[in-house]
């Protein structure tokens, strides 16, 4: 199993994985999130992005304010760059989105450790999921995403899940 927690293995992935490990290391943005349990979550990872896919971000804080205080100080100079916060799953959250080279960035805090949050449970059951079903399934995911799919609906598809897929991936077994 790839071990997530650490972008090492996106130097020996694909053309944009490799881009996209060297702007992370470049601009140390992990280094800069090293507190906060940084891990990059969603697409890229496991090989279903499409051309817009951005960077997902996900991190755990104690601390809001100090989490918000320290995202902005660091990456508020980058282009686009915005910070709010919101409620998810009845959750406080903290949201920031910016640009570095050719890539979108989104960092995603919550006061959950990293590998808690459901985005990084989403990204392990697909990847699961890629690995038991092959390269003709993933290929598949890329389609619909790029026909305008969310990534857990795409899944929700063609696995037949039939209510809600956010939740049902989160209970899916290989």
């Amino acid at each position: 199993m790839i071990d997530f927690g650490n972008i090492e293995y996106l130097k020996t992935g694909n053309p944009k994985q490799i881009r996209v490990y060297e702007t992370l290391k470049q601009n140390k943005v992990m280094e800069v999130l090293s507190e906060f349990d940084p891990i990059l979550a969603g697409t890229i990872p496991i090989n279903i992005d499409i051309e817009n896919s951005d960077l997902d971000i996900i991190c755990y804080w104690r601390n809001k304010a100090e989490f918000a205080f320290k995202i902005s100080s660091s990456f508020e100079n980058k282009t686009e760059f915005k910070i709010r916060e919101t409620i998810i799953d009845q959750r406080e959250s903290v949201i920031a989105n910016f640009k570095i080279d050719d890539f979108e960035i989104e960092i995603f805090g919550q006061n959950i450790p990293s590998k808690n949050q459901n985005a990084y449970k989403h990204m392990i059951v697909e990847h699961e999921i890629l690995e038991s079903k092959g390269e003709k399934f993933r290929l598949e995911i890329i389609k619909l995403k790029q026909n305008g799919y969310k990534t857990e609906p795409a899944f929700g598809e063609l696995l037949g899940l039939k209510t809600n897929p956010y939740l049902e991936l989160l209970e899916y077994k290989v």
